[in-house]
């Protein structure tokens, strides 16, 4: 769907013809793709092959039949043409033109497009969805809602993630601190995904949208990995979760269970009782070893793995931190310069 959206996005040849016909008033029908199946539902009408142009959708759409588009939409294959798909393949569709839409992208995997003459809208079909093309001041408005609502949102985790940061230095963090970091980066990465379907659906007209998207989310992602490569339980006898394992069922959690914290630490791979959620974890070092500058993540993980844990790599020396293999004298500094100035700027933040 994301990508048939973009292809009838503003500022596209396409979307610019689909405005035409419904400016003039006409229906149209037309079918973005073509292969055998497609030219075998196709009947009459009149084969064209020419170049795609906006002023030559509007005017074939004046003839009653429908357009099929090659692949690329770069030509227009046949215009005027009764397209007859399997009538046995379910619609909730009503009008003739919608219900043929419908049934043939259902069949022939293509997009359709349907311009209602009488309801004056243009819907896309995809795989058995149905999404109408709103205007693009309708969606602008939706998306700078969600824009605020995300930037409000994106203040709440960078607090979140700052008081994590410094209870990471003291040793202080509990279940119930990582689980309100993980709710805060997933809910920040779910209006960012809502936004850009905006994004997507406006076309050109959603350039400043995206660009301020990017800016607000980014270091979202690796944060979220990063939190999950520290937290995520040991593997034991009863219960083993990998890092992705932990991601994907982040994702899957619905947007009411996202709400509730033991339901994110359970998530995690935690059982989720009050108790556990007041108990004392450690973490491994990767989201602090990550803000470390010019530190390569093979690097970090030898670290990781070398020390065992955060406390450990803090308590480091230079001398301990050559010990690591592809870590020398200079890098052994960086990371030892690097982690005190982190620790001294976060517990600096907390209680100042």
């Amino acid at each position: 769907m994301r990508a048939s959206l973009s292809a009838v996005a503003p500022g596209t040849l396409l979307r610019d013809g689909l405005e035409r016909v419904l400016r003039g008033n006409t229906g149209g029908l037309i079918v973005l793709g073509s292969d055998k199946t497609v030219e075998s539902m196709c009947t009459g009408g009149f084969v064209l092959d020419v170049e795609f142009t906006a002023t030559r959708l509007r005017e074939l759409c004046k003839l009653d039949g429908g357009i099929v588009l090659s692949s690329d939409l770069s030509k227009i294959l046949r215009a005027g043409v009764q397209l007859l798909p399997d009538p046995t393949i379910p619609t909730e569709e009503t009008g003739t033109r919608h219900r043929t839409a419908d049934r043939v992208s259902k069949q022939v995997g293509f997009p359709v497009v349907s311009v209602s003459q009488s309801m004056r809208l243009i819907a896309l079909y995809v795989d058995g969805q149905r999404r109408v093309l709103e205007d693009s001041a309708a969606i602008l408005s939706r998306a700078n809602q969600a824009l605020a609502t995300l930037e409000r949102y994106k203040l709440r985790l960078d607090e979140v993630a700052g008081t994590l940061s410094a209870l990471e230095i003291e040793d202080l963090v509990t279940v119930r601190d990582v689980s309100a970091v993980s709710q805060r980066l997933e809910m920040v990465r779910r209006i960012a995904t809502e936004i850009a379907e905006y994004v997507v659906e406006l076309g050109t007209d959603g350039r400043l949208l995206a660009l301020q998207l990017d800016e607000l989310i980014a270091g979202v992602e690796p944060e979220r990995e990063l939190v999950v490569r520290d937290y995520v339980p040991e593997p034991t006898a009863k219960r083993s979760r990998t890092v992705d394992e932990a991601l994907a069922e982040l994702d899957k959690l619905s947007h009411a269970e996202l709400l509730e914290l033991s339901t994110v630490a359970r998530a995690l791979g935690y059982t989720g009782s009050p108790e556990t959620l007041d108990s004392a974890v450690s973490p491994r070092g990767f989201r602090l070893l990550a803000k470390v500058p010019r530190l390569p993540g093979a690097i970090i993980d030898r670290l990781v793995e070398h020390f065992g844990g955060l406390q450990k790599l803090l308590a480091a020396s230079v001398d301990d931190l050559q010990t690591v293999d592809g870590v020398g004298e200079a890098r052994a500094r960086s990371v030892r310069e690097g982690l005190s100035r982190l620790a001294e700027s976060s517990i600096l933040e907390r209680y100042v």
